[in-house]
């Protein structure tokens, strides 16, 4: 029996994924797995019982993820799953951006008592007319799940469009159009493009990366997008852009004091990846990569550990190892089972950065004698017997 515990409400579509020997528990005590969404864990004690926490989203910003990589829980997210839903945001973004669609709305809701209303409408129309987005030049920084989709649908749509990503992974690169021009510098999007979209992680080296020094580089009138993260643009150069007409609209799914009613900007609460479907995506994916790594000891698509498979075991018993990725730790996890007279049937091991994992399938059952000699190496974090 496996015990879960939701600090978020998590769609019914994937907890139904959880065969009967799931229960899931009202406390996080004894919790051996954690679905969470947005709830904040950086201040939260967990249990000793705890070695995984499914992300049902692709940030992973609420959670300490190198503190649970120190005490061996393995977390996962949910890259892609909701990609469709902030793709959609987007190109509705740059629309709303190019033709003063809000403006007009407004407007017509103003003169709603009018009754020449539709003669006057069609005198005010122009000022909200704005442009087409066909035939625009649209740079796209991050070519992940999301950005990838936002490449295709703008290509699709008549947009020019340049993407650039030095880390771009094979699957993201084949889904590509081959309309797409690859960029080879930050520095080409910025001078070149009419729209850009900010499609990047929260890293270090990208807070703040759309500074004023990125805002002097770009086209007078530009229309910067952002449904990643607030904090990769310095709001406070970003208003100085906006003001002086560098900058024509904002457009932002992140709302605080500084962007929110300020003219030129549009803000929405946090919408992209709301959506019914997006919501049931994630769930479903989280659910599916904590059953594979509680029953098999897999692990797909974690930020702390890496990927490590080896299928469904098919030997007497297969244990699971999370350490620091460290010279000579295999050495001694074999030798500690040759010591004990076990033997091994199948192992793999891999690395990411500064924490590693190894999965060992065994021809007979590790005694408790063995397992306590794995958990008390200098490195070993967690010692796991999947059942």
């Amino acid at each position: 029996m496996f015990q879960y515990y939701c600090l978020n409400p998590i769609s019914e579509k994937g907890l139904d994924q959880l065969p009967g020997e799931y229960r899931q528990v009202t406390e996080l005590e004894n919790a051996e797995a954690v679905l969470v969404r947005s709830a904040k864990m950086h201040d939260m004690a967990v249990p000793e019982s705890l070695c995984a926490i499914a992300r049902a989203g692709a940030g992973v910003n609420n959670i300490p993820i190198k503190d649970y990589a120190e005490k061996g829980i393995v977390v996962f997210n949910t890259p892609g799953a909701n990609a469709n839903g902030v793709k959609e945001l987007v190109i509705a973004g740059m629309l709303l951006a190019s033709r003063d669609i809000v403006g007009g709305i407004e407007w017509v809701a103003q003169q709603k008592d009018k009754e020449d209303i539709d003669k006057l409408a069609e005198k005010s129309k122009k000022q909200f007319a704005g442009c087409e987005i066909a035939g625009k030049k649209l740079g796209i920084i991050g070519l992940g799940a999301i950005g990838s989709m936002v490449a295709n649908a703008a290509s699709s749509l008549g947009m020019d469009v340049y993407g650039f990503d030095p880390y771009i992974s094979i699957d993201a690169a084949w889904n590509l159009s081959r309309t797409i021009h690859h960029s080879k510098t930050l520095d080409e999007i910025l001078t070149q493009c009419d729209y850009i979209t900010i499609h990047v992680p929260l890293l270090d080296s990208t807070r703040g990366m759309i500074n004023a020094d990125a805002f002097a580089r770009m086209k007078d009138g530009v229309v910067l997008l952002n449904f990643a993260r607030d904090v990769l643009v310095d709001e406070e150069a970003l208003i100085a852009a906006l003001e002086s007409g560098k900058v024509k609209k904002y457009v932002t799914d992140f709302a605080n004091p500084i962007v929110a009613g300020r003219e030129g900007i549009l803000v929405t609460p946090h919408l992209g990846a709301s959506t019914e479907e997006s919501e049931e995506n994630c769930a479903v994916m989280a659910v599916k990569e904590l059953r594979d790594f509680l029953e098999n000891g897999n692990i797909t698509n974690s930020v702390n550990f890496p990927n490590c498979s080896m299928g469904t075991c098919v030997t007497v018993g297969r244990i699971a190892i999370t350490h620091k990725n460290i010279p000579n730790m295999l050495g001694q996890l074999t030798h500690v089972l040759g010591s004990e007279g076990v033997n091994i049937a199948d192992m793999t091991n891999k690395s990411k950065g500064e924490y590693a994992y190894t999965l060992i399938d065994l021809e007979s059952a590790a005694s408790r004698e063995a397992l306590d000699a794995l958990s008390s190496l200098d490195g070993v974090s967690r010692v796991r017997v999947i059942k």
